[in-house]
């Protein structure tokens, strides 16, 4: 037996361990502890860890905080609770804020220059507590809560909390959208006559709307309750229970229960699996199981106010495993804010002038129909009975104050309507038609179409060089070029000057390269002397031009000239006289002279992102995500704003610049490839560089701008991390690949390991979460699972959400984006 002995030894002391540390996270919070939202000491967490109560970074401002409870265990934190002022609005301080339990007993929360903006106001606590239910609690000596979180709901509640009949602040208030914690348009009430009923409220205030659910329970009703076994019910003053919803049959010690007014009025009890074990059955998200009303659409029916969605959208619910609202807007209307759905929707053309006669009319606009679309609240102002339908829709076509016609089938009757619509919702089985007026051409496109053949018109002379170029000996192709550029000049003076000079998208116009000797760049360069980077084709040389801004300038020499490099220079000038963005490197001029071929380009004073990212030290957090948008920006003006959709097939650190202000710019045009207007693929040989290519390069199958969002994908996480993509000395073998290592992490939910040092983005763990996401959208195996750089800008600005990207180890869909 004595073999054994340290053994059992060890596992003595691993228990000890164990139940000291237990009794260290149970250990009460002493008076005259506090909380900085910076720092180790941010949140007091449960004895289980389960939960925390602290300070909770702000998403799209990450320099504001609320105070509140989350779940803090599982990947997908969930704020639980978080603290509203004295306006019912929730309490954002700044990072320099401090939350204190006070010598007497009073929890207060100060802002940085000492005033206190949020307390409870109960003094004499002995010391506070988190619990595990997910209930923070100020205590006195005697063991009772003075004060707790369960008393002042937000817009969730947990098991084991009750809401009591009656009483105003017990009430759950929506949010405005999930992440704007603002009182939003729904509320949850116990009344004191005993009836539980959800209201929509108007925006901005407390003013009730009619209510779109109640138990009728007036005079018998006592109140809500979420209890231990999943189960939430209204109880009656005659004992009897009224089920509102249920998770009954997922035990506690398998799943974290909440039910949550969400920001579309619907009350959802989710589900969140705690175990690998349970994991390994369900996806690892909140799961609706259960909700109150069953389909919102139907259920919001207001004289004032909009409806379930906002103005002029129409609402429309998912009954799948999805459980969701979803907000649609008409044909030619758009949301006022994609983001914010519930202000509604607004037409993209002019509205109808009243000076129109009923042939000028009816040319400009006509009459569609919308199938299983009703606006039934909606105010009609004008009512026609016995008529026709095609009589209903001329007697709205030539009205310049109605909006939509609406039909009635079964009594001949025609109702017509102005803007704003409300209470929008999806119908079937319906008798009534709604005609909504809309343009017959839309203006917008056509002028699209104009610039574009004002573009096209241009492009001839780009189209003219590149046929002849590699035909032509050296001296005409200096003619074809000098013609070229003269006539990309001319052109784009002529038809294009005003639009470049109003330009401020791209925060650059096209100027004509120019065409510089190349004992003018020999001497600008000081012969060639300061090396900036080399590369396959060519090396950058640092110059600067003898004009009267003494200009700083980068000049690639391209190697011995040969077939190839003749074809990549030939490239990159076309390429770099389509483009202008600000994101992109400008190309100042070129040389081609003899067998010299140069390239003049701006000069960058912050180098390559290379440099930047791989250096000694660490850029701080906000510059990396200012690189990572602007990467994306100048990646999607080359796939879907630039006139020719442009494949830039080299996308790495080192063909990324930045400037005096650390903006991103694109470089390198030599391996890249215009499409032609009706091409979205092409052929081509393997391009790019190792650690960076999409794998549909060894597949022999025809590329697509996705291989430009797999390498941007590398990138992302390079930013993240602050490593590079492959490092094959480091000492974990499972982290040598950064794409693998990042995708593991993902799956675990510990992402802090990813970033393990690096205390900035620790500090912002939720935006590097989410930055990673998007990176492993971009990184899928098949092509067309990667989303568009319009999709990626998108997502990296936080204006979609990131639905959990695929485990490459069990692809299983063909997702489109």
């Amino acid at each position: 037996m004595a073999p054994h002995l340290p053994w059992l030894l060890l596992q003595f002391l691993l228990l000890l361990l164990g139940v000291s540390s237990a009794a260290q996270a149970q250990v009460n919070i002493a008076l005259g502890s506090s909380l900085t939202p910076q720092g180790p000491n941010s949140s007091w967490l449960s004895p289980s860890g389960d939960f925390a109560f602290g300070f909770w970074p702000m998403e799209g401002n990450p320099s504001l905080y609320l105070l509140a409870v989350w779940f803090n265990k599982i990947h997908e934190k969930t704020v639980a609770w978080y603290a509203k002022g004295s306006q019912d609005t929730p309490v954002q301080v700044p990072s320099s804020s401090v939350l204190q339990l006070t010598a007497d007993g009073l929890l207060s929360l100060r802002n940085p220059s000492g005033d206190e903006v949020w307390s409870p106001r109960v003094p004499g606590a002995a010391y506070a507590r988190m619990l595990d239910t997910g209930d923070f609690r100020l205590v006195d000596a005697d063991g009772k809560a003075k004060w707790e979180t369960f008393d002042v709901p937000a817009d969730t509640i947990l098991p084991t909390q009750v809401l009591p009949v009656g009483q105003q602040d017990k009430v759950l208030r929506s949010r405005l959208i999930p992440t704007d914690y603002a009182n939003g348009r729904f509320l949850l009430a116990v009344q004191s006559d005993g009836d539980l009923v959800f209201y929509p409220i108007a925006e901005h205030s407390t003013f009730r709307y009619d209510p779109y659910w109640a138990s009728n329970t007036v005079g018998n009703g006592s109140q809500l309750v979420f209890n231990e076994t999943g189960m939430v019910y209204f109880t009656l003053t005659n004992g009897t229970q009224t089920n509102i919803t249920s998770a009954e049959g997922y035990p506690m010690g398998d799943f974290f229960h909440r039910a949550t007014l969400d920001p579309d009025g619907v009350f959802r009890q989710y589900l969140y699996p705690k175990s690998r074990k349970v994991r390994d059955k369900w996806i690892s998200q909140w799961m609706t199981v259960s909700l109150i009303p069953q389909d919102i659409c139907q259920r919001v029916m207001v004289e004032a106010g909009s409806g379930a969605c906002g103005f002029n959208s129409y609402c429309s619910f998912d009954g799948t495993q999805n459980q969701t609202t979803i907000c649609r807007c008409p044909e030619h209307y758009k949301f006022f804010d994609d983001e914010r759905k519930y202000k509604g929707c607004m037409p993209d053309f002019e509205p109808q002038s009243c000076d129109l006669n009923e042939e000028e009319a009816a040319a400009q606009f006509k009459m569609t129909q919308i199938n299983d679309v009703d606006w039934p609240q909606s105010y009609y102002y004008e009512e026609y009975s016995p008529t026709d339908m095609t009589e209903c829709r001329r007697l709205c076509m030539i009205d310049c104050f109605c909006a939509t016609a609406v039909f009635h089938a079964s009594t001949n009757t025609c109702w017509k309507k102005r803007l704003p619509l409300s209470n929008g919702k999806m119908v079937k089985n319906t008798d009534r038609t709604v005609h909504i007026k809309v343009p017959k051409s839309n203006n917008s496109q056509s002028q699209l179409s104009i610039a574009s053949s004002k573009w096209n018109k241009d492009k001839k002379y780009w189209i003219l060089g590149s046929s002849l170029f590699f035909g032509s000996s050296v001296l005409v192709n200096l003619l074809l070029i000098s013609i070229l550029l003269f006539g990309t000049y001319c052109g784009i003076t002529i038809t294009s000057r005003k639009k470049l000079q109003s330009s401020q998208s791209s925060g650059s116009s096209i100027l004509a390269p120019k065409i510089f000797t190349y004992n003018e760049l020999e001497k600008a360069t000081s012969g060639f002397h300061e090396v900036l980077g080399s590369g396959a084709s060519g090396t950058v040389y640092k110059g600067q031009l003898q004009d009267e801004h003494v200009t700083s300038i980068a000049v690639k020499k391209i190697k011995k000239l040969q077939q190839e490099t003749e074809k990549e220079f030939m490239v990159e000038v076309q390429t770099m006289g389509q483009t202008s963005h600000k994101n992109l490197v400008r190309l100042l001029g070129l040389c081609n002279e003899g067998t010299d071929r140069l390239l003049v380009y701006e000069f960058m004073t912050n180098g390559s992102l290379n440099e930047f990212l791989f250096g000694d030290a660490r850029p701080h957090w906000s510059l990396r995500v200012q690189v990572a948008l602007g990467v994306a920006r100048g990646l999607l003006y080359l796939h879907e704003e630039c006139s020719t959709q442009i494949i830039h097939c080299d996308i790495k650190p080192q063909n990324i610049l930045l400037d005096d202000n650390f903006m991103a710019k694109i470089a390198d045009f030599g391996l890249a490839k215009p499409l032609q207007a009706n091409q979205t693929q092409t052929n081509t040989g393997i391009r790019g560089t190792r650690g960076y290519v999409a794998p549909e390069w060894f597949k022999n199958i025809r590329i697509t701008s996705k291989v430009d969002v797999y390498s941007f994908g590398v990138i992302l996480l390079e930013l993240v991390c602050c490593r590079r993509n492959v490092e094959v000395e480091i000492a974990d073998e499972e982290q040598a690949i950064l794409t693998y290592w990042a995708n593991d992490c993902y799956r675990s939910g510990r992402i802090d390991l990813l970033v393990e040092g690096d205390d900035e983005a620790i500090f912002n763990i939720k935006k590097a979460e989410h930055f990673v996401a998007v990176a492993l959208w971009c990184l899928q195996e098949e092509p067309t699972m990667r989303p568009t750089m319009h999709k990626v800008a998108e997502m990296l600005d936080g204006a979609v959400q990131i639905p959990t990207p695929p485990d490459p180890s069990s692809y299983i869909s063909s997702l489109e984006w």
